[in-house]
């Protein structure tokens, strides 16, 4: 396993789509294990692949239950809104109000290429948009109804 340089904001690959995976091999592995130690070394709830110059449909997720990953994740189903900070592992020192919904159904691949439906609601939900979010180049800052610095 190895450290990933996290992308800053300004970083060109940040506001790119990325492409759907096709195989899920050995090196996809490898990769998942890195993005997963470095959502932890950097005090993360989520990681996703372009945060770290890789263009492809996937991220990591932890909100303190467990390590998720979800590959080609697209969600097919939300459920009412909530307004909350939020802050990203590219964007530094800097934290945003967002409106997101309070439960999404979300159709995805694990690990071991098999489909999963997965539910989230709260911090899990923010998780889940917001890293889908980056997977088609848009960054919170994007939906931010209001902006502030952590001091």
């Amino acid at each position: 396993m190895a450290l990933r340089t996290i992308r800053i904001e300004g970083d060109e690959i940040l506001r790119k789509k990325c492409r759907k995976v096709e195989n899920i091999d050995k090196r996809l592995l490898t990769l998942i294990e890195d993005m997963k130690e470095t959502m932890y070394k950097a005090d993360g709830v989520g990681l996703a692949a372009p945060q770290i110059g890789i263009l492809k449909r996937m991220a990591v997720i932890d909100v303190g239950e467990g390590p998720i990953v979800i590959i080609n994740p697209e969600i097919i189903e939300t459920k009412g809104s909530y307004i909350d900070i939020e802050g990203c592992l590219s964007i530094p020192g800097r934290q945003g109000t967002v409106e997101r919904p309070e439960w999404v159904k979300v159709k995805a691949l694990n690990e071991k290429g098999e489909e999963v439906i997965l539910e989230g609601e709260g911090l899990l939900a923010r998780a889940f948009c917001h890293e889908i979010d980056h997977l088609d180049g848009v960054l919170y800052i994007d939906k931010t109804i209001e902006e502030g610095v952590i001091e």
